[in-house]
């Protein structure tokens, strides 16, 4: 296998919240802005913005402005190569670091 576990487990840990999960699922069907994303969530705008920094800074998510409005989307290209790396360590298919390991013999 040919990729970096800190990365895979940066995205993991940041989608690990629920909230945070949803707004990937939310985002999955198309750009959001920050406003139609707090609608979704009985909580403030300070909560929103803290979570979808941590989105960002995982590089889950891209943004742009709209005017005044911040706009997310989701970064596919990130959670394509984040989905491969997963199922490349639940495979144990060829390449695995399994075949790194030297067993131990009694």
């Amino acid at each position: 296998m040919d990729f970096n576990y800190a990365d895979t487990s940066k995205v993991l840990k940041a989608i690990s919240d629920p909230k945070r999960l949803r707004i990937v699922d939310m985002l999955s069907c198309g750009e959001l802005c920050a406003a139609e994303i707090q609608s979704a969530f009985a909580v403030r705008q300070s909560t929103i913005s803290h979570d979808m920094k941590i989105l960002m800074d995982a590089e889950i998510v891209k943004f742009r402005k709209r005017g005044r409005y911040t706009c997310y989307s989701l970064n596919e290209e990130l959670l394509m190569s984040t989905m491969d790396s997963i199922h490349d360590i639940f495979s144990g298919g060829t390449g695995c670091i399994c075949e790194t390991i030297k067993p131990i013999r009694k």
